[in-house]
């Protein structure tokens, strides 16, 4: 037989052959595709791809997030290819649906909350950098997670305000001391001094000293983690070990081993005793006391040193280009700090969430800048998204399982549709305006920046207090806040947590 076929086995015929089996393949797999997807639903529009495994669409993924352009090109695929709604199929090698719709995003976070979760995929492509954390996890380990995490952000902790002034009065004293900072270097800085008291026990006083290594390694493992999960099937192709990913993870994982061996020098007993009313009690303790085992611990403590650094710092940087941009308002936050507590007593808890134009100022910032831009779920089981379907765009989305649900905040949130129309009086969504918040409340599910239903962000309250209370702080002592950008916008860049891609060149006077 095989000196009857020899003939053949030459590339004039074999390749033909071979393309032919590959598009019928394609066929068929794509056929049962469609028949089991339409037996749970309609299809949102697609965005047509002309390369096999949409490798053209991979070439424009990658470019658009080199370029610090992942807005735009959402923007840009919805325009395309959305039919006039913020919903559509796309994917590189497998169907992704990427949505904006307040109702799909709903539908995901809570209303079907047990039919989406991270999935199997996304803790694997996740697990070299955060393990088994909260943000990784799904079903029993992500609730024993979020159970051991949560006492750690009881209004009781939270309100106490002495770790960050003690740190505060250190960032006002370097911002004094130039003409001109980098506002976000600086806030980094600030809150991994204050995240890692709160955390850990003890600051690593980067303000004096900047952790340069851990902090790039933080940043750096942050790229690559952001290209391995935009490349999808394909990420197997990112050259981690070259682009030093596990280099960075290591540096990482030294830096938060030191606290983990102080930690586990105390005995269970010696654990068990302390209360989170002693002095010194803290995260790593509270954790300790629950387990002993080293990775466990090293999950959970990278995973809210992530939130609890990036985020906040983050925001406070955003706030900051907005208001330097707005010496109006300055002057307004100003005038409300010495109405209620005057320019020199620490606020309170309560002072901060009585002052409503900075809590206005807060929210505006992370309204047009949410802490998580862009995120992903996995359906767990066949389920649907309850609209963007169908030729009206009306029908439920048949969602088959294993079927990744990619949602954007920082889209819906800027989407004029959700919002009073402008010739009402209703300033323009796209500008930083904090008194929009007078008189208006967003509609259920079109602000998110903290995420909403049962994963909704455990430390919200920690990161309001925290920014609330460094915002009071600075504007008690400077009076004048000046940008030194000359006009240049920071750019939106889009890795795990949304920051300025861009240094945010400021002087407060």
């Amino acid at each position: 037989m095989l000196q009857a076929i020899r003939p053949y086995l030459t590339g004039t015929f074999t390749v033909p052959a071979l393309l032919a089996f590959f598009l019928i393949y394609r066929l068929i797999t794509s056929a049962a595709s469609n028949n089991r997807i339409r037996k749970l639903g309609a299809r949102a529009p697609l965005r047509v791809t002309y390369f096999p495994g949409g490798l053209d669409m991979l070439y424009q993924v990658i470019t658009y997030m080199y370029k610090d352009m992942n807005y735009e090109l959402w923007i840009k695929m919805f325009a395309e290819y959305g039919k006039g709604g913020k919903t559509v199929e796309a994917g590189t090698g497998e169907r992704v649906i990427l949505t904006a719709e307040p109702e799909n995003i709903k539908a995901v976070l809570a209303t079907q909350f047990k039919d989406y979760g991270k999935g199997e995929q996304f803790h694997k492509d996740f697990h070299a950098f955060l393990g088994d954390g909260i943000f990784t996890t799904d079903g029993t380990l992500w609730h024993n997670s979020r159970q051991l995490i949560r006492p750690q952000f009881i209004k009781d902790r939270v309100s106490d305000l002495d770790i960050f002034e003690e740190h505060v009065q250190v960032l006002l004293k370097k911002i004094g001391e130039v003409r001109e900072i980098n506002a976000l270097d600086l806030f980094f800085r600030f809150t991994l001094d204050a995240a890692t008291h709160f955390l850990l026990g003890e600051s690593v006083q980067s303000l004096h000293h900047p952790q340069t290594s851990f902090a790039n390694a933080f940043y750096n493992a942050q790229s690559v983690q952001s290209l391995i999960a935009r490349m999808g099937p394909f990420n197997v192709l990112v050259p981690r070990k070259r682009m030093g990913f596990y280099d960075n993870i290591k540096v990482i994982d030294n830096f938060v081993n030191v606290y983990i061996e102080k930690a586990l020098t105390l005995s269970p007993e010696e654990l068990e005793k302390k209360t989170n009313h002693d002095q010194g009690y803290t995260f790593l303790h509270a954790i300790a006391g629950y387990t002993r085992d080293r990775k466990v611990l090293r999950d959970q403590l990278v995973s809210v040193l992530l939130a609890g650094r990036d985020t906040t710092a983050c925001t406070l940087a955003w706030s900051i280009y907005e208001l330097s941009l707005h010496p109006q308002m300055v002057v307004k936050l100003r005038q409300e700090l010495i109405n209620h507590i005057g320019l020199e007593r620490a606020p309170t808890y309560q002072d901060l969430k009585e002052m409503k134009y900075l809590q206005h100022v807060i929210n505006e910032t992370l309204r047009l800048y949410p802490v998580v831009p862009f995120n992903v779920r996995m359906s767990l089981c066949d389920t649907t998204l309850p609209t963007g379907g169908g030729p009206d765009l009306q029908q439920p989305i048949g969602v088959p399982k294993g079927t990744p649900v990619a949602y954007s905040p920082l889209v819906m949130q800027r989407c004029p549709e959700l919002y009073p129309p402008v010739e009402s009086g209703f300033p323009d969504v796209t500008s930083f305006v904090p008194e929009r918040w007078d008189h208006w409340t967003p509609k259920s599910w079109t602000y998110i920046p903290f995420n909403g239903g049962p994963r909704i962000c455990v430390g919200q309250q920690f990161a309001l207090t925290e920014m609330g209370y460094v915002l009071s702080r600075l504007f008690q002592r400077f009076e004048r806040l000046e940008n030194f950008m000359g006009g240049e916008r920071p750019g939106m860049h889009a890795d795990i947590v949304l920051q300025p891609a861009k240094p945010v060149r400021v002087g407060f006077k």
